[in-house]
């Protein structure tokens, strides 16, 4: 299809969008499949219109807002090749909900293939197209300098001051579906429309998306919906089963707003320094880390627990200073590390989210020097306790529920959401059990196994934002969907001991997954002896990535900071 065509078409779009009102004219998921185009330069996508029928869901078509070259940048891993970079949007099919915004890179040099990439909390911005896999490797280049053509999207709305955190997008329903899942169709086929304007060509000749947190969730969302656009994914710590996650978050933040419940940074030094003092050796060696969480989170008791000595409880159970834990704080953190059960119905058919390996993850020790810290207690217990107004300082998902709360559940901005019990919501329960058809994924991925997709899953095992027993629970539905051989063939599943939530001073997991990913779905090689490596608590040390249920165990010789001295254990009490 030449421009001259391609122009037509986009003009018949427009008659097709004034038309369609409700129903918009989104159509078939690849409607062009002429491989005989041809390319077109990177200028000539400046204004180009994006078919309504481009785009597999209903939509009132795109448009290219900007396209322009970026010069080649940069040296070594760092380096960015010269690459056409699009900005684009997408119409909605409701005239009040906002757009999608979206950008791909695309790369002069072109590999053939293409990468999406997630996004975090409720989106709302732009994932830089640019950049690396979650944990991607500091030694290898990022996927567009490898050739790939990246896209991504803020998934239907643009963030206020809130960021990431901003629910207000919840009060439109075409917004809501966006975030949803929705968005990542539309912008895939958006996306994959320029791809074959660009280079000419039917289409990508493999297709992989790469995402952590909500990107985690909208990685295995995309493989179970549309199976035939992905062949295969990467999901770090993925909150799959949101609305649960949101509704423990909620438990959670009502928890911590109880008077003299929330544990202050010095407190929080404390109980991590506790759960190392007793948790630490268990794989074997002293090194920092926390390995057998399992053991450790059946045995650690901070009620009688020491640190340096000293017994973690304050004397008689009272807030006597920054030197102990009072019985509420003790408590409230142990609840932390508890499941949520539902007492009403899900339509997603989830009935409960599992706790949080508390004992040995950093919950905000703002007196870390590093310049990772801000942004781990960020995302962790923040600086203040829940409150109603809720302040940005609290914990991350304390701001993030109550938003969603306020707009996507009770649709109204003064809702004290402190009002809404998560396992009990009363009246709104339905409204809950609706959205959770939309947020929660099902492990369904029959259509995705079958054309031979792969899947990569991760997750730090000190990461208090999404539950690593979450993505455990996902892993272990797969085996009894299908069977422990049949998953051994398309998925694999690694914990990390030390990482956080995206972000660790213990341990910064860099691993190179693209890398694994390609090798499995185009080479047939499954991964084996994978590596991970540190960049922030002992910077080049590494540990082997153990398939779920094991766990690195310190051999007994060797360099404590090399892989090759550790194997893969497990405990009796993980084997699922």
């Amino acid at each position: 299809m030449n421009q001259r065509t391609m122009r037509r078409g986009a003009k018949a779009s427009l008659v097709c969008a004034v038309a369609a009102t409700l129903v918009g004219c989104g159509g078939s998921d690849d409607n062009d499949n002429d491989s005989s185009a041809k390319p077109m330069a990177c200028a000539d996508l400046n204004g180009m219109v994006i078919p309504a029928s481009a785009i597999g869901l209903a939509t009132s078509g795109g448009a290219v807002t900007e396209a322009k070259v970026v010069p080649a940048a940069g040296t070594g891993v760092a380096a960015v090749p010269e690459h056409c970079l699009v900005s684009g949007q997408i119409a909605p099919v409701d005239s009040t909900a906002p757009r999608i915004l979206f950008r791909t890179a695309l790369p002069t040099t072109w590999n053939n293939k293409v990468v999406m990439f997630g996004g975090g909390g409720f989106n709302g911005s732009i994932p830089n197209v640019a950049g690396n896999v979650p944990a991607g490797p500091t030694t290898q280049p990022a996927p567009l300098a490898r050739g790939y053509a990246t896209f991504a999207s803020d998934s239907g709305h643009q963030a206020n001051a809130l960021g990431s955190q901003d629910g207000a997008w919840g009060l439109n329903d075409e917004a809501v579906r966006n975030f949803g899942g929705d968005a990542l169709k539309k912008t895939r086929d958006a996306a994959v429309f320029l791809v074959k304007a660009r280079y000419g060509v039917a289409g990508p000749a493999k297709s992989y998306f790469a995402g952590g947190s909500t990107g985690g969730r909208e990685a295995l969302a995309a493989i179970q919906r549309w199976p035939a656009d992905w062949d295969g994914a990467i999901a770090w710590y993925p909150a799959w089963n949101d609305v649960s996650a949101l509704l423990a978050g909620q438990r959670a933040s009502l928890a911590l707003a109880q008077p003299g419940a929330y544990p202050n940074t010095p407190k929080r030094l404390l109980v991590y320094r506790a759960a190392m003092e007793a948790c630490d050796t268990l794989d074997g060696v002293a090194d920092g880390l926390i390995s057998d969480q399992v053991r450790c989170n059946a045995q650690f008791d901070p009620a009688v627990a020491t640190v340096g000595g000293q017994p973690l409880r304050c004397a008689g159970g009272a807030d006597t200073g920054d030197s102990c834990l009072s019985d509420v704080q003790i408590a409230t953190l142990r609840k932390l590390g508890t499941a949520s059960r539902f007492n009403f119905t899900l339509a997603s058919g989830e009935t409960g989210y599992p706790g949080f390996n508390v004992w040995g993850s950093d919950l905000g020790i703002t007196s870390n020097p590093s310049p990772l810290q801000p942004t781990i207690t960020f995302l962790a217990l923040g600086t203040t306790p829940p409150a109603m107004p809720m302040p940005r300082t609290a914990p991350y998902i304390s701001v993030l529920v109550d938003q969603w709360l306020k707009y996507s559940v009770a649709r109204n901005a003064s809702f004290d959401s402190f009002t809404l019990d998560p396992e009990n919501p009363g009246v709104y329960g339905p409204r809950i059990s609706e959205l959770s058809k939309q947020l929660d994924t099902s492990t369904d991925i029959s259509a995705f196994v079958a054309r031979g997709g792969k899947l990569l899953l991760a997750h730090g095992q000190s990461d208090v934002l999404v539950a690593t027993r979450a993505t455990q629970d996902y892993y272990k539905r797969l085996r009894a969907q299908f069977g422990i051989a049949a998953v051994d063939g398309f998925a694999r599943y690694y914990e990390v001991p030390g990482y956080g939530h995206a972000v660790s001073t213990a341990f910064n997991a860099s691993w190179d997954s693209l890398t694994a990913l390609e090798r499995w779905r185009e080479s047939g090689t499954a991964p084996r002896a994978e590596v991970v490596a540190d960049t922030a608590g002992v910077p080049g040390r590494t540990r082997p990535l153990c398939d779920y249920p094991k766990w690195p165990r310190y051999t007994g010789a060797g360099d404590v900071n090399l892989a090759a001295s550790f194997s893969c254990a497990e405990t009796p009490a993980a084997t699922p």
